[in-house]
């Protein structure tokens, strides 16, 4: 019998360690306001920052290349969407499963917004977006439960939250501050 390494596939789920970008004060101020309105023209940007359009644009070109900026997105109103509900599952792998395997057909789930592995007693942390209970026991008894290695699941249901603040405005905001103290 072959050993199988459970954390062995995880590597390609995991972040790759980098260098942080050099970045300068103009930098980190084009990114907050990006942050803030990621439509924000680039005519606008350069305005707010007292630079020109072209030069904007090719901090921003310098941004995408240093791989600072990886996208734009849009935030959703999930419940106006009919999935209103948020559920948190903690997974254990069958010993002899390979995490990243198990990771990675959680992940091609359609109601899985996230997928971490974590320390302590449990494998992974599951976030999921269902309609209501009967979809989430759908999901668990034909998605989650039929993945080879999920030898048990828990389920915490989410009865209220937050709106979901801006981390990238409030984390580039205490970096400006902190650039500005010296």
């Amino acid at each position: 019998m072959e050993w199988v390494k459970p954390l062995g596939g995880i590597g390609e789920h995991a972040a790759a360690a980098v260098e942080p970008a050099q970045l300068d004060a103009i930098d980190l101020r084009l990114l907050l306001l990006l942050s803030q309105d990621a439509r924000i023209s680039q005519r606008s940007l350069a305005r707010e920052l007292g630079m020109s359009a072209p030069a904007v644009a090719d901090r921003i070109a310098r941004l995408h290349r240093q791989g600072v900026i990886e996208g734009y997105g849009v935030r959703l109103n999930w419940s106006a969407l009919g999935y209103p509900t948020i559920a948190y599952l903690t997974v254990t792998a069958g010993q002899g499963f390979e995490q990243g395997t198990i990771m990675t057909k959680l992940a091609e789930l359609p109601e899985v917004e996230e997928v971490m592995i974590v320390t302590g007693g449990v494998d992974m942390l599951v976030r999921v977006r269902v309609r209501d209970h009967t979809h989430l026991r759908e999901l668990l008894i034909d998605g989650v439960w039929q993945i080879e290695g999920v030898q048990r699941t828990e389920t915490s249901l989410s009865v209220a939250e937050n709106k979901p603040k801006n981390t990238a405005s409030e984390l580039l905001a205490d970096m400006i501050r902190r650039t500005e103290q010296g």
